[in-house]
């Protein structure tokens, strides 16, 4: 029996895609939108549109609450402390580098910054950008058979010297989740910061960043059903007070003179300048649509097209999973086969999936790879996108071997 999405109708671009002949596997890469938040969009920009904390005229007020609103509810979806906690950027990798700017005085020469062998450029360069800057040592975590992080290395690895982990909830590449429990504790034995790049994992399940206890909690909203360039940054309160300022402007500061100033502490003083507000009022709905959703439906739901998929490139002679995807995305290769051949004649039958190294170069070297297929599912996904996939799959696998 095929399966359907409940879902699926809430995404108008879904629709027209189908129409153009489309099937869009590459959620991972930036996921549909549902009307909830394009309606929210809309209604910001067509009654008023205003800066947010900066007059008291009625745009302002308005837009101002709508700004606040969406930060308790992004609390509220994380289960931070309080509102406090959240900080608005413009996208994890913004995130990851104010991080890697403000906590850079924490560090001297010879410390240990210490990261995984899977991680996104994202969460690999700002830290070895770091590194260099302070004359620190980048240990690189590695991976088991399965794609996890080697918790018997791990533990070998990160030592007194340690002064930061920032390791990936759920790998882009291999689509397995992390040992984070384990890896967080051995850190935190050592007195280090915590990060956690939830870029991937956020977009699967509610996660309890309290009982995580991670220091540092990053998100993109584009992945998470909301508008790009809008991010969260989460912080424990503590954590929060160990950054320096790293972007200066308007609404961070508290007193400004001519040779000196004053900043905001956090959520304010790490949101110079105009804040991304629609977007930011935007990720407020798209939360607002998750939370009305029956969250056991959809883990049911992703882990049967999850299986489907899996079963699928299985059956096929050739095809070489990587790792050992546990959620919502599949990479392969195929022997025999460039994977920008075979994502070439996949474009050509509407089948939009990911080709390349995505952004993740060194795990690919590691894996002595250029390249692979990415196959990426969202809740909106069903049974009929699977079968065209693995039908066009059949058509350009018989041209190409």
């Amino acid at each position: 029996m095929i399966l359907h999405s409940p879902w699926r109708a809430d995404f108008p671009a879904l629709a027209v895609l189908e129409a153009q002949g489309q099937t869009y596997l590459d959620s991972a890469a930036t996921a549909q939108k549902p009307q909830a938040l394009i309606d929210a969009l809309t209604g910001y920009y067509t009654c008023g549109a205003a800066n947010v904390h900066r007059a008291q005229h009625q745009p302002a007020e308005r837009a101002t609450h709508a700004f606040e609103d969406a930060r308790v509810k992004a609390a509220r979806w994380l289960n931070a402390a309080g509102p406090t906690e959240i900080v608005f950027t413009r996208g994890a990798t913004e995130a990851l580098n104010l991080l890697a700017y403000g906590l850079e005085h924490l560090l001297q020469a010879g410390d240990e910054i210490v990261i995984s062998a899977l991680e996104h450029h994202a969460n690999l360069l700002p830290w070895q950008q770091l590194a260099l800057r302070r004359g620190a040592r980048l240990v690189v975590l590695p991976l088991d058979a399965q794609g996890l992080i080697d918790l018997p290395a791990a533990t070998a690895l990160i030592g007194p010297r340690t002064r930061l982990l920032a390791v990936s909830q759920l790998s882009n590449v291999l689509g397995s989740w992390q040992p984070l429990q384990a890896l967080l504790a051995l850190a935190r034995a050592q007195g280090a910061l915590t990060i956690v790049d939830g870029a991937q994992g956020v977009v699967h399940g509610r996660h309890d960043l309290q009982a995580l206890a991670c220091d540092f909690y990053v998100m993109s909203s584009h992945k998470l059903y909301g508008p790009d360039g809008v991010g969260v940054l989460y912080g424990r309160g503590e954590s929060l007070l160990q950054l320096r300022h790293w972007q200066f402007g308007g609404e961070m500061v508290r007193v400004a003179e001519y040779h000196s100033a004053e900043f905001h502490a956090a959520p304010l003083g790490f949101e110079a300048g105009t804040p991304p507000i629609a977007g930011v009022i935007g990720l407020g709905a798209s939360l607002d649509y998750l939370a009305g959703l029956d969250a056991a439906a959809i883990e049911a739901h992703e882990v049967a097209l999850h299986r489907d998929l899996l079963d699928g490139l299985r059956q096929r002679k050739g095809v070489r999973l990587l790792g050992a995807p546990s959620v919502a995305l599949a990479s392969f290769v195929v022997d025999g086969v460039h994977h920008s051949d075979l994502a070439h004649l996949l474009t050509e039958q509407g089948i939009a999936v990911r080709s390349g190294n995505h952004c993740a170069m060194p795990l690919m070297k590691e894996l002595g790879l250029t390249g692979a297929i990415r196959v990426s599912l969202g809740l909106y996904n069903d049974g009929g996108d699977l079968q065209r996939f693995f039908e066009a799959l059949d058509r350009s696998l018989e041209l190409l071997r």
